[in-house]
């Protein structure tokens, strides 16, 4: 990027939301990626649309991120605009039995605002780590529950960058899948639409989901959550452990021992150890039981 573009971006958010040349480990849970060209981070959706337009004229590639959970970023980094917005669209409103909130709300807090307004139905989404616009775009789920179960309508800039309201069922929401990720759309904001609950009712089935997170999942190491989608008929976890995969490592990735559906950044991995490992579980798996395992997480700068 030139001097003229970046002082450009640096006067739609202001020279104070703008980072070159940023580290991504910093910004995705797995703790991996190089740097990122330039990094802003938006204080509005009209900022978010108006930077996003700019990069589409004058060619620059760009990619949005929240918490960065679900992505691997390339050990070169990314040659474009990252646009983080969880660090600022945060913006939350409840009114009866609907919650509006901006994208980058993380699920943790938006599950906390249901709660303290005895709105029950979210529960499931308290320990997904991960922001509103990511679970609407990939229609996260967990423990039975999932977005398109939840949502009422979806506000996003669509493939010509225009703002427009979506009801949930034109989301055409699936397994890990939606139209926002298949048109490419940025959810700007959402409406969940819940029910009323008791409030004690709500704390104790989210504390008996994040004790379920804490014993079966590596949350001591970091991860992009389950690392493969489920295949039809099958648990992703267990194929991978009954192909004699547990504990398998690439350099400082490894397939977790606490549980096989995920891969964890067990020591200083890179974006390539984890990439090589991934390919390999899927080759062994696939000669073992003709699945073939689709990777959830995001593959973010890789040449190929």
């Amino acid at each position: 990027m030139d001097k003229r573009e970046i002082v450009e971006i640096q006067r739609i958010v202001g020279e104070d939301h703008v980072f070159p040349d940023e580290p991504m480990s910093r910004h995705t849970t797995f703790r991996i990626g190089g740097p990122a060209d330039l990094m802003v981070c938006p204080q509005s959706g009209e900022a978010t649309t108006e930077i996003l337009r700019y990069c589409r004229e004058q060619g620059i590639p760009w990619f949005i991120i929240g918490n960065g959970s679900d992505l691997l970023v390339s050990d070169d980094g990314y040659r474009g605009v990252i646009v983080q917005i969880d660090q600022n669209l945060q913006r939350v409103h409840t009114e009866g039995c609907v919650i509006r909130a901006e994208a980058g709300i993380l699920l943790s807090r938006l599950a906390a605002e249901a709660r303290d307004h005895s709105l029950t139905g979210f529960e499931f989404a308290s320990g997904i780590p991960g922001t509103l616009g990511g679970a609407c775009t990939m229609n996260a789920g967990a423990y039975g529950g999932e977005m398109k179960h939840v949502l009422k309508s979806v506000t996003v800039l669509d493939e010509n960058l225009e703002v427009r309201t979506v009801a949930v069922e034109d989301l055409d929401l699936g397994y890990r899948h939606s139209r926002i990720m298949d048109r490419r759309w940025i959810v700007l904001e959402a409406e969940v639409l819940l029910e009323k609950g008791e409030k004690e009712k709500i704390t104790v089935r989210m504390n008996e989901l994040r004790d379920a997170r804490v014993s079966k999942q590596p949350l001591e190491y970091p991860s992009a959550g389950s690392t493969f989608k489920r295949p039809e008929g099958y648990y992703a976890g267990k194929l991978i452990m009954d192909a004699g995969l547990c504990g398998f490592r690439v350099g400082g990735a490894q397939v977790s021992e606490k549980h096989c559906g995920f891969v964890i950044n067990r020591d200083h991995a890179t974006a390539e150890d984890v990439r090589e490992l991934i390919s390999e579980v899927q080759k062994r798996v696939f000669d073992k039981f003709q699945v073939h395992l689709e990777p959830e997480v995001r593959f973010l700068g890789f040449h190929d």
